[in-house]
């Protein structure tokens, strides 16, 4: 293990253990929305978020970040201690939802209900839409907590709208001629739904990234 991965599992552990929500981990059961038809399955990723949510809440109201800053740790660790926390529970999420969404893909993928499905089916367009609401949620909530370590509504409420938004479009797309491919139940068209995932996954990693070192900075700017 490098030394990195060892400077970064005390982090992680002291906010698992000092700072999580359980409602962090119970809203991963969420991704079992993957299953339902006729339900706009991305709201799942909305409730994981909301989860993560409670973290930072309840990490205000017992002012954690102030026991933080105590530590003997840098500000910049505060930042990078709940930013993979964050990753943690986001890694956890899409793994979940990647397992059911290849269940749907493979042994459900001719079931009626979801041949049917009015609404998004679970594919690997399903999971670049997932990822880029994440990421929305990184860059947006997270980033905008650290400017003041303390205020997130009106951060939060922007992350709403915004996931929404990407929720009404992955609803919207599929409807349009020569796009309901986007809503396929099965590995047709595997070649955009790879491509499509990919440039997802490369958005969130870099964003995310972008939003990180910008919170550090930001963060170190402002007096506790």
């Amino acid at each position: 293990m490098s030394r990195k991965s060892h400077a970064l599992l005390p982090l992680l552990n002291k906010e698992i253990k000092l700072s999580a929500s359980p409602l962090s981990f119970f809203f991963l059961a969420f991704a079992l929305m993957a299953f339902i038809p006729g339900y706009p399955i991305l709201v799942s990723q909305f409730f994981v978020c909301l989860g993560i949510f409670q973290t930072f809440q309840n990490g205000r109201e017992s002012n954690d970040i102030v026991y933080s800053a105590m530590l003997p740790i840098s500000k910049k660790d505060i930042v990078k201690s709940r930013y993979i926390f964050v990753l943690f529970i986001e890694l956890l999420d899409f793994i979940l939802s990647a397992c059911f969404t290849l269940i749907r893909m493979t042994l459900l993928k001719n079931l009626s209900p979801y041949v049917a499905n009015p609404l998004m089916n679970a594919n690997f367009f399903y999971l670049g839409f997932s990822l880029l609401i994440l990421m929305l949620f990184n860059v947006i909530f997270v980033r905008g907590f650290f400017k003041t370590g303390y205020y997130f509504a009106k951060h939060f409420i922007a992350f709403i709208v915004l996931a929404f938004v990407v929720v009404a479009s992955s609803e919207v797309i599929h409807y349009i001629p020569s796009f309901e491919f986007v809503s396929v139940t099965d590995f047709s068209h595997a070649k955009e739904q790879c491509i499509f995932l990919a440039v997802c996954a490369l958005l969130f990693c870099l964003l995310t990234v972008i939003s990180e070192k910008s919170a550090q900075r930001i963060f170190e700017k402002i007096d506790l």
